[in-house]
C-alpha cells in the first residue's frame, strides 16, 4: 500500500482524500486518544508501513525511534489499542487516532499508568516568573513495569 501522493494546498486542507505528510525522517506525529473517554493517552510518531499496518490490522502500530523498528501497541504488554477512528490536521501532518484501549491493565503508558500524560505542571503562574517547575502527579500506576516487561 502506499498513500496518494500530495497535491496542491486546496485538495490538502480541504479535499477528500488522505494525504499524509511524512517529515523528511519520514514519520509523522501520531496523537492517541481513549474513544469512550476522549483522554489523550500517548503521543508516539508512525511512517507510512506503521500506518499501514495501523490501517490493515485496526491495532495501533508505531514507529519507534529509539529501537528503530516497527511496534505494535500491546505487543508486550497486552495492552492493544483497537482503532475505531482516524483523524489528521488541516495540512494533513499529524494524525489523531481514537482507540478502544484493552488488556488486563487497560493502560497505555508503559510506566503502568491509563495516560503517558500522568504528571501535571503544578502551578502554571510559577512556572511563568521561572521560580516553580514542580509536577503533580494526577493518576496512579495501574501495573507494575517490571513486572510486564521482562528483559529478554
Amino acid at each position: 500500500m502506499s498513500f496518494p501522493a500530495r497535491t496542491n494546498t486546496a485538495e490538502i486542507e480541504l479535499g477528500a482524500t488522505l494525504q499524509p505528510k511524512f517529515g523528511s525522517d519520514g514519520l509523522i506525529p501520531c496523537i492517541t486518544q481513549d474513544i469512550a473517554t476522549g483522554q489523550v493517552l500517548m503521543f508516539a510518531f508512525m511512517n507510512a508501513e506503521s500506518l499501514q499496518h495501523t490501517l490493515t490490522t485496526k491495532k495501533a502500530t508505531y514507529w519507534s525511534r529509539s529501537r528503530n523498528k516497527l511496534w505494535c501497541k500491546g505487543e508486550e504488554s497486552g495492552n492493544i489499542q483497537w482503532v475505531k477512528e482516524l483523524y489528521t490536521d488541516c495540512d494533513q501532518d499529524v494524525l489523531l487516532i481514537k482507540v478502544e484501549q484493552t488488556g488486563a491493565a487497560n493502560a497505555s503508558c508503559h510506566n503502568g499508568y491509563k495516560s503517558c500524560f500522568y504528571r501535571q505542571l503544578e502551578s502554571l503562574d510559577e512556572a511563568a516568573t521561572g521560580t516553580n517547575f514542580k509536577l503533580a502527579f494526577n493518576s496512579q500506576p495501574l501495573f507494575d513495569p517490571k513486572e510486564v516487561y521482562k528483559k529478554k
